[in-house]
C-alpha cells in the first residue's frame, strides 16, 4: 500500500502533468508511470482554469479525447503494443479539417461546417495514436498577424494578457505556452507559426513547402501555405515532424522525398555548420532589445563550434509587397467558393442569386478578409495583372535566387523572427500597413518555400516578453535547423524553464471571467 507521503507526491505530479513536454510524456506513459487519462484530465483542468481569459480554444474535444485515452490505457494495462504517439494530446488550428468536428477557419461563413474526412496530417496523427484535444482560435482564414481577426474571440498572450499572441496560429501558440496543450499544429503562410511562437516564447517550425501534405487544410494562399508545429521543446517538434511528414498522393504539391529521423539527428553537434547572418534583418525598425538578445544567441551558437559570418540578401526589401500581392491574389481565387450555395452560411434572399452571394459574403466574412479579397481581385483584373501580380511573381523569383545564391556558401541563416516583441491588443488592428510589417522577417521564407524555425532566445528587460530567433535552412534540410535549435536550447536551459505568470487564473476560482 502506498504511504501518505507517496499519495501526496502522486497527487502533486498529477496536478503538473499538463506541464510535461511531449518527449517526457511518452517516456512516462511507456514506463507506466502515468496514464493517458490522467494527462488529458490535467489538460482539461488547465483549460477550464485559464481559457476563460486566454480564449485559445474554439472547441474542446472532451468526451472523445477521454474515450480514446481510456482505450490506450487499457492497452497499456494489458501490456499490448501501443502506437508511437501513445495517446499524445495535440491541439489543432481550426483551419485543418477534422472528421465529425466543426472546422470554421475562425469565420462565421463556415460556422456549422462539419468535415466528412480528416486532413492527411490528422489521419497520420490518429494512426500514430495521437489524441485531438480541441480546435484552436485563429485569424479568420489565417489572414492576420495578431489573432484579432477571428470572428469569434480574441486570443490573449499568456505572458501578458494585454498583448496579442501573434497570428494567425495564435490560439495554438497560446495553448502550448499556457500548458493547455503539450503540442499543437498550426499553418504558416507568411509566418503564422513562427510569429506566434516568437511572441509566446515557444518553438515553431515551418517545414519546406511540400514536406507535409496540405490535403484537408483549407486554403488561404496555395503556393505559400504549409502546416507547421508548435511545441515546448525542440525534440517535441522533431518527434512530430517525423510522424506527419511524407509524400501524399492526395496533394499535388507534396514532395516524394525521404523523411529523416529528425529526433535522432537533432541531437548531433553543430561544429560542421557554416552559418550566415543577413545584415538586412538588423537595420532600422528592429527593436533594440530584440537585436541584443538575438545577437547574444548567435554568439552562443558560434561558441558551440559553428562558423558564423555576416552576409547579405540584397533584394529582401521587396519581399513584403510581393508577398501580399501574391497572397491576396490567391486568396481572392480560393475564397470564391464561399458563396452560400454548397456549405456554411447562407443568407436567404428573395432577390437574385447575385443578391444572395453578396449578402452571404458581406455577413459571413470579416473586414480583413474582404479587404484582401478585393485587393487580390484588383491585382488579377484585366489591365492590372501584368503591373501587379506578374511583377510580384518576378520579384518572388529574384528573392528565391538570392536565397539559392546565399545557400551555396552557408548551411543556415540566422535572424530575428519579428522586429518587435508582442504588441498590445488593439495597437495595430486599425492600421493594416503597420500590421503587415510585423511579418517582414518571416514572409521571405514562404516566398522561397524554405524551412525555418523560431525559438525563444531571451526576454525584454522591462516587460519580460519573449524574443524569437529565426533559423532558416536549405530545402528539405530541416534536420540542420533542428540541430542548431536543440544545441542552443541546451545552452539556454535557464531561459527555457521560465514560464508565463498565469496568476490571473486565481480570479476565476468562482467561475467568473
Amino acid at each position: 500500500m502506498p504511504t501518505n507521503m507517496e499519495n501526496k507526491e502522486q497527487k502533486g505530479i498529477n496536478m503538473q502533468l499538463n506541464k510535461l513536454t511531449a518527449i517526457d510524456y511518452l517516456e512516462m506513459v511507456k514506463n507506466r508511470k502515468i496514464s493517458v487519462e490522467q494527462v488529458i484530465l490535467s489538460l482539461f483542468h488547465q483549460i477550464d482554469k485559464v481559457d476563460k481569459i486566454l480564449k485559445a480554444y474554439l472547441k474542446v474535444n472532451r468526451d472523445k479525447a477521454l474515450l480514446e485515452a481510456k482505450k490506450i490505457d487499457k492497452k497499456l494495462k494489458n501490456n499490448e503494443e501501443i502506437s508511437p504517439l501513445a495517446g499524445l494530446p495535440i491541439a489543432i488550428k481550426d483551419i485543418i479539417c477534422t472528421e465529425g468536428m466543426e472546422t470554421t477557419c475562425g469565420s462565421k461563413i463556415l460556422r456549422g461546417f462539419i468535415p466528412p474526412y480528416d486532413a492527411t496530417v490528422i489521419k497520420k496523427i490518429k494512426e500514430a495514436g495521437g489524441i485531438i484535444i480541441g480546435k484552436t482560435n485563429m485569424d479568420e482564414f489565417a489572414m492576420g498577424s495578431s489573432n484579432e481577426n477571428s470572428a469569434f474571440q480574441v486570443t490573449l498572450n499568456p505572458w501578458d494578457i494585454t498583448r496579442v499572441p501573434g497570428g494567425s496560429s495564435g490560439g495554438s501558440a497560446a495553448a502550448v505556452a499556457a500548458d493547455e496543450a503539450l503540442v499543437a499544429l498550426g499553418t504558416d503562410t507568411g509566418g503564422s507559426v513562427r510569429l506566434p511562437a516568437s511572441f509566446c516564447g515557444i518553438i515553431g517550425i515551418k517545414p519546406t513547402y511540400g514536406r507535409i501534405s496540405r490535403y484537408g487544410v483549407i486554403s488561404y494562399a496555395s503556393s505559400l501555405d504549409q502546416v507547421g508545429i508548435l511545441s515546448k521543446r525542440v525534440k517535441d517538434a522533431a518527434l512530430l515532424m517525423k510522424i506527419i511528414s511524407g509524400y501524399d498522393a492526395l496533394d499535388s504539391t507534396s514532395a516524394d522525398i525521404a523523411v529523416p529521423d529528425f529526433l535522432a539527428s537533432c541531437q548531433d553537434g553543430i561544429e560542421d555548420l557554416k552559418i550566415g547572418v543577413p545584415q538586412e534583418f538588423f537595420q532600422s525598425g528592429l527593436d533594440i532589445e530584440v537585436k541584443e538578445r538575438v545577437l547574444e544567441a548567435i554568439d552562443k551558437i558560434s561558441k558551440l563550434g559553428s562558423q558564423i559570418e555576416r552576409t547579405s540578401l540584397p533584394n529582401i526589401e521587396y519581399a513584403l509587397p510581393a508577398y501580399y500581392l501574391i497572397a491576396m491574389a490567391e486568396a481572392s481565387s480560393n475564397l470564391a467558393r464561399y458563396d452560400g450555395v454548397q456549405y456554411g452560411l447562407r443568407i436567404e434572399d428573395n432577390g437574385t442569386l447575385e443578391d444572395m452571394y453578396t449578402k452571404t459574403r458581406s455577413t459571413g466574412l470579416g473586414a480583413e478578409v474582404i479587404r484582401r479579397i478585393m485587393l487580390g481581385t484588383y491585382a488579377l483584373s484585366s489591365g492590372y495583372y501584368d503591373d501587379y501580380y506578374l511583377k510580384a511573381q518576378k520579384v518572388r523569383t529574384v528573392i528565391k535566387q538570392d536565397f539559392d545564391h546565399i545557400f551555396q556558401k552557408f548551411d543556415l541563416l540566422l535572424c530575428p523572427t519579428s522586429p518587435i516583441p508582442a504588441f498590445k491588443v488593439g495597437e495595430r488592428i486599425s492600421d493594416p500597413l503597420t500590421m503587415y510589417l510585423t511579418d517582414a522577417y518571416t514572409l521571405p521564407v514562404n516566398l522561397a518555400g524554405l524551412p525555418a524555425l523560431s525559438m525563444n532566445c531571451g526576454f525584454t528587460k522591462k516587460d519580460n516578453l519573449p524574443i524569437g530567433l529565426q533559423i532558416i535552412g536549405r530545402y528539405f534540410e530541416e534536420d540542420k535547423i533542428l540541430r542548431v535549435a536543440y544545441n542552443l536550447e541546451r545552452q539556454l536551459a535557464e531561459i527555457n524553464r521560465t514560464k508565463p505568470n498565469l496568476s490571473f487564473s486565481d480570479s476565476l476560482k468562482d467561475g467568473s471571467s
